[in-house]
């Protein structure tokens, strides 16, 4: 008897789901169905499982393709089962191609083709829904982007937008989509959400005609390039019931949400002070150095630090100035230092394309200050420092992938909750930034040196 083993989390169980286990089946003579369990899939990093472990098993059951089922608990328990159940074939999906190529020591590994198109009225029928999402863009960050969608529940990425069609065939074919449009208004016609991963200046249009087509939008950071733009899309968004949310990985991550808990509470007395960097070196002609691009280390990285003294000191400043350094052939900032004055407290920001410097995030308050190592935008370790050192404490903190996952499931949370506002980044805090942002590249306050 030939035995096969697939593993999944199978939540929202969906015609995809049907057609793998089928496949699998088809394989052998037994199958034998791992399901992950909540914390299993919470320790890999898994986002936004909606079903309990007993429903997921029913699902699995009732597609009358297991001979026998199990649970999956723990990192390596494959390579067990395999052994243990005396398996052939282990049986996954394509997606995940190469993934799991160390099992062929134990079994031979059999990629099924994922189900390209699946019925998207039985997707959307279901109890919950499954979100179907476009990505607009083909870039660098598209393609980080939907590896790491396969960890969010919910939600099933199923085509590009571009203006490339040999790049939009290419991309397709490497992420497994269903399809790919070179016209926005048909792209956005097989979806429900967009998530924006375009240059700079395009944010707005495309963000504004998402949501006027009554799509859902999660747009990539800057989400736009003045208060004014922002402010309009957030106006636009709440009157479709549409969730619009600016993709700044950093607010949705674990750690840098407790560290705002921690910060707030009051544990350092008041906040009178925040310090933040982000700074990378970069050349050639490529975009974050392009002026038509919006290029520039503020268009490209302040939204990071921004984000950081708008959650800790507030909207509400009193003045703003700006040191820095242009390319005096390109025109586009290569260095900038902002100040931000408040009534009570300060903010700098530190960003840089051309000048490096350290990544850190210091929060200083009237009873002891947080230190955030670079890079302080993937949070995964902070400290909280008092005058007395014995009372210092340690906080260590899980940043899974990339980061693009939290965002994603944030969004994808909102969307099933129907809520058009998210703690972790309100409309303020981008209409701040953005603002911001729009203030600099208009020059209003800005000194340049060198």
């Amino acid at each position: 008897m030939k035995k096969v083993i697939t593993y999944g989390t199978f939540d929202l169980f969906h015609e995809g789901h049907y057609r793998l286990l089928k496949r699998a089946k088809a394989l052998g003579d037994y199958l034998i169905v791992g399901v992950t369990s909540e914390s299993y899939d919470q320790s890999r990093g898994k986002l936004n499982v909606q079903e309990s472990l007993a429903q997921r098993i029913e699902h699995v059951r009732n597609s009358g393709f297991a001979d026998e089922i199990i649970v999956e608990e723990y990192e390596g328990q494959k390579i067990h089962d395999i052994q243990k159940y005396k398996v052939d074939i282990f049986a996954i999906g394509s997606d995940w191609k190469g993934k799991f190529d160390y099992l062929k020591e134990y079994c031979d590994v059999v990629y099924l083709e994922r189900t390209k198109n699946i019925s998207s009225t039985q997707l959307r029928d279901r109890q919950f829904g499954v979100v179907r999402l476009g990505v607009a863009g083909n870039g660098r960050i598209a393609n980080r982007f939907i590896p790491e969608s396969k960890f969010v529940s919910g939600v099933n990425v199923e085509g590009v937008f571009g203006r490339n069609e040999a790049k939009l065939a290419a991309f397709v074919e490497r992420h497994n989509l269903a399809f790919y449009s070179l016209d926005y208004d048909a792209f956005l016609d097989k979806v429900d959400a967009v998530y924006i991963a375009t240059s700079h200046p395009t944010h707005y249009d495309f963000a504004k005609r998402a949501l006027a087509s009554g799509k859902h939008v999660l747009c990539e950071k800057p989400l736009a390039l003045s208060a004014e733009q922002a402010s309009e899309l957030y106006e636009l968004a709440g009157n479709m019931g549409c969730v619009l949310l600016e993709a700044i990985k950093t607010a949705f991550c674990p750690g840098f949400n407790r560290l705002v808990g921690v910060a707030r509470s009051g544990r350092i007395g008041q906040i009178r002070d925040v310090e933040a960097t982000f700074t990378k070196l970069v050349s050639g002609n490529i975009r974050e150095l392009d002026p038509d691009e919006a290029g520039g280390s503020v268009t490209e990285l302040a939204s990071y630090p921004l984000l950081a003294i708008v959650k800790f000191l507030g909207t509400k400043w009193n003045a703003v100035t700006w040191d820095a350094w242009f390319d005096p052939e390109r025109g586009v900032d290569l260095f900038a230092k902002m100040h931000i004055a408040y009534d009570r407290a300060v903010g700098t920001a530190k960003t840089g394309l051309g000048v490096k410097s350290e990544g850190d995030l210091v929060i200083a308050g009237t009873a002891g200050y947080i230190y955030v190592p670079a890079p302080w935008w993937k949070t995964e370790y902070f400290e909280i420092r008092f005058e007395n050192g014995n009372e210092n404490e340690k906080h260590f903190c899980k940043f899974d992938g990339d980061g693009l996952r939290y965002e994603l499931a944030e969004f994808v949370s909102m969307i099933r909750k129907r809520e058009l506002r998210s703690y972790k980044l309100i409309p303020e805090e981008s209409i701040a930034i953005a603002g911001l942002i729009g203030r600099f590249r208009s020059g209003i306050g800005v000194r340049k040196f060198g």
